[in-house]
């Protein structure tokens, strides 16, 4: 059918305010004639559009019954077109007053651009080849008070569409697929580590030490109890008490909330999945991840070589796996091995341009460089390993150099796609280590870790070697959907108030 987005013809003639109070005369005079849509409590549809569409063969002349918007409407005379679109996509209905009675028809004239409609019918193939629904009847669900854009998703404005993302959704089929797609990354996260004898759990979300990862918390206050308290920012914690309670293999998908700036790949509050797996370390991790994107680009994607902008991502190949001492060194051309000291490191951090802080180490001024000179430039999947002691407060050394620890970050497209460890349990080393947090703290970093206490007397329970690792749903749900910024994969992202 042509002309998708065809306003009335009435409707072209006249201005926004003229067309919200005719919408409201109609529903007044549908609601005095006894046709109230908003009474109307349920709607028996038996299938949806795109169900018909792909079973033409064994549809053709059958009665179906379809529910949806109303995305268009075409009046000719005794006849007229109009197209349906539900979740699946859209199709069309051939309305005859002959078939569905004069009145019922009068009534469909008067029917708008975004009004809820049911129609039943026979399935059939117009002249022109188009799938269509023969109407016998056409049901008002419900009136829509307000008017669609003509070209939502050619606005210049994408403000517009995420603060109002359920016109964004009606307007737009390709977003309403990304949140879809979304739904099935996240259920198949779920099939693969339940497969895999892990248990889905759940913790708390107000904390009073909101610990687990480098970020500003949230702070808010506990009236009951005249406490203030703060939202998590990391899972990572209380998941761990779980394994020194002997849940060995646990995971959480769920919110947490960091309060930092907004950009194309930063919401304040997102979603992300931790799981920990007792008996493993760094290494199980890897191979765990490696395989799970392999299983989500195969099971969301159709394929192991997925489309990201101008780049093709290929999951099918073992994945890279670099020491950031090295990576540093292929891209940066500075071996950090020869570097002994913190003095060094600035030294050189001041050759280079490399802003850093007067609180800053020789460890930090590594991951510095490693940000600046070798992020970007890893495109396909990249496991950087062997990070240093100073931005690690939870990690296991490494026995052979306890100036860098077991852990790993997953690059993909200059992003980082996930943080993993050989988690720490040694307490005596972990109260240590908070003790460090603690002073760089009081140094003015407001994203140091603050001792918990009730995590270290579980650590002194016992803890057995575990790995563990954090991905951001967001971001990967970024790349297999191919989709520039955060907001068009979160439904309703923050944003800055309109006043």
């Amino acid at each position: 059918m042509e002309n998708n987005n065809v306003k009335a013809p009435a409707e072209q003639e006249l201005n926004l305010n003229e067309i919200l109070r005719v919408r409201r005369e109609k529903l007044a005079e549908l609601q005095a004639a006894g046709k109230d849509p908003f009474v109307t409590t349920k709607y028996d549809a038996t299938h949806h559009s795109m169900e018909i569409k792909n079973d033409f063969d064994n549809m053709e002349g059958k009665t179906v019954s379809v529910a949806g918007r109303m995305m268009s409407k075409r009046i000719m005379g005794k006849a007229s077109f109009c197209n349906v679109q539900d979740i699946e996509g859209s199709i069309q209905a051939y309305v005859a007053r002959d078939n569905i009675g004069e009145e019922e028809y009068k009534d469909f004239k008067k029917y708008d651009i975004g009004d809820i409609v049911g129609i039943v019918g026979e399935v059939f193939k117009t002249k022109t080849g188009e799938i269509s629904i023969h109407a016998t009847s056409v049901t008002l669900l419900s009136k829509s008070l307000q008017v669609l854009p003509e070209k939502f998703h050619g606005l210049t404005n994408t403000d517009m569409r995420y603060r109002q993302r359920y016109v964004d959704l009606i307007m737009n089929q390709e977003v309403k697929d990304t949140f879809i797609k979304r739904t099935k990354i996240i259920r198949a996260i779920r099939n693969y580590l339940d497969e895999r004898g892990f248990l889905e759990v759940e913790t708390p979300m107000l904390v009073s030490n909101a610990g687990g990862a480098a970020a500003r918390p949230f702070e808010t206050h506990f009236n009951a109890l005249d406490e203030d308290v703060k939202l998590r920012i990391s899972l990572e914690l209380y998941l761990k008490r779980l394994i020194v309670g002997g849940l060995e293999r646990v995971y959480e998908i769920g919110r947490v909330f960091r309060n930092e700036g907004l950009d194309t790949r930063h919401n304040p509050e997102f979603t992300l999945m931790e799981l920990y797996q007792a008996y493993t370390d760094y290494h199980g991790m890897m191979d765990l991840t490696e395989n799970l994107f392999r299983y989500l680009a195969n099971e969301v994607c159709g394929s192991e070589t997925i489309p990201y902008g101008e780049h093709m991502i290929d999951f099918s190949k073992p994945f890279e796996r670099i020491t950031m001492l090295d990576a540093v060194k292929k891209y940066a051309g500075v071996d950090f091995s020869n570097i002994k000291t913190d003095a060094e490191a600035k030294a050189l951090a001041d050759e280079r341009d490399v802003h850093y802080e007067d609180r800053h180490t020789k460890g930090d001024i590594l991951n510095l460089f490693f940000e600046e000179f070798v992020e970007d430039k890893l495109i396909q999947p990249t496991f950087v390993m062997d990070h240093p002691v100073e931005i690690s407060p939870l990690t296991k050394r490494k026995p052979e150099n306890p100036d860098y620890v077991e852990r790993f970050e997953l690059f993909c497209n200059g992003w980082e796609m996930c943080n993993a460890y050989s988690e720490l349990n040694d307490p005596i080393d972990q109260r240590h280590r908070f003790e460090e947090q603690e002073k760089m703290f009081a140094a003015g970093d407001e994203e140091a870790n603050h001792t918990d206490e009730d995590f270290l007397n579980a650590l002194e329970h016992g803890m057995p070697p575990t790995g563990g690792i954090g991905y951001g749903i967001d971001r990967l749900t970024m790349l297999l959907t191919n989709s520039p910024a955060i907001r068009d994969v979160i439904l309703f992202p923050t944003m800055k108030p309109l006043d």
